[in-house]
């Protein structure tokens, strides 16, 4: 893709921050009160794993569930190489999307994590959970073809200096600089990836010319955006490789557009 910039997959600071964030109990509306001991949760409580709302999901999207009798134990992924492929099936869980078995992070008996396949379309599909051959209900949700939304680590928009270092009000961004934001929901990219696999290398966001990153609800010249696709190493992960504009003012908030979808507002990006 001309333009497209090295990237620096995440290490250091910002992989566990990112760990963090996929793998632990979030605080998040809780499904409703269980009525049978099979797996149970509600079309609520399937949510954006990075947002936490319920409204916005698309293909290749990192997404939780909330609920009771998800699993009988606590199991993650681990760390698998890169290129490998996310489990389909965790301490006896599968989550089935559109169909298809996803791929999964994490399970314990209130939370899961899971990517929603890559390959599905726009529009409605059901999930459901299967716990050692239980099914729960099958839940109606709807894909967009993007869904971005952002990363929080102590308030703050997730992203590193080119060295690595996670950006902080301590280790604030600066204008001019280089910096890498984590994201999800982004859609297809080219070449296509294959679902729930931990990128090997860079792989452009097809909506790239849809696609805006607003500071405080200014949106930044499009040449400053260096690459925008998936982040190495990762499943479901994409990072956008900004230089930061002379016109940011002090901790902006931080937004991303695709088309006529938009990450939430509210969440700043450390900047002097």
């Amino acid at each position: 893709m001309s333009g497209l910039r090295p990237i620096r997959p995440a290490h250091g600071n910002v992989a566990y921050a990112l760990a963090a964030v996929l793998l632990m109990v979030s605080a998040a509306p809780q499904a409703a009160a269980q009525v049978s001991t099979g797996p149970y949760y509600t079309v609520q409580s399937i949510v954006h794993a990075a947002t936490q709302t319920p409204e916005a999901l698309a293909p290749n999207t990192i997404a939780t569930i909330y609920g009771t009798n998800l699993s009988y134990s606590t199991a993650s992924a681990g760390n698998l190489p890169i290129g490998q492929v996310l489990p389909t099936e965790l301490g006896g869980v599968t989550v089935i999307a559109g169909g298809y078995i996803a791929n999964l992070f994490y399970v314990s008996p209130t939370q899961i994590n899971f990517l929603i396949p890559y390959f599905l379309i726009p529009g409605n599909i059901t999930v459901f959970v299967a716990r050692n051959g239980v099914a729960g209900p099958q839940v109606p949700i709807h894909l967009n073809s993007t869904a971005p939304g952002g990363f929080q680590w102590n308030g703050y928009i997730i992203g590193t200096h080119l060295d690595g270092r996670l950006i902080s009000p301590d280790a604030p961004a600066s204008a001019g600089e280089i910096i890498v934001i984590y994201f999800a929901g982004l859609g297809r990219v080219s070449p296509d990836t294959t679902s729930g696999r931990l990128a090997p290398s860079a792989a452009p966001i097809v909506a790239l010319s849809q696609t805006q990153v607003l500071l405080s609800g200014v949106a930044c010249p499009q040449s400053s955006l260096l690459y925008v696709g998936l982040a190495p190493g990762f499943a479901g992960l994409y990072q956008i490789n900004l230089k930061v504009p002379p016109f940011a003012p002090a901790n902006p908030e931080f937004r991303v557009q695709v088309g006529n979808q938009i990450s939430p507002p509210g969440i700043p990006l450390a900047l002097q």
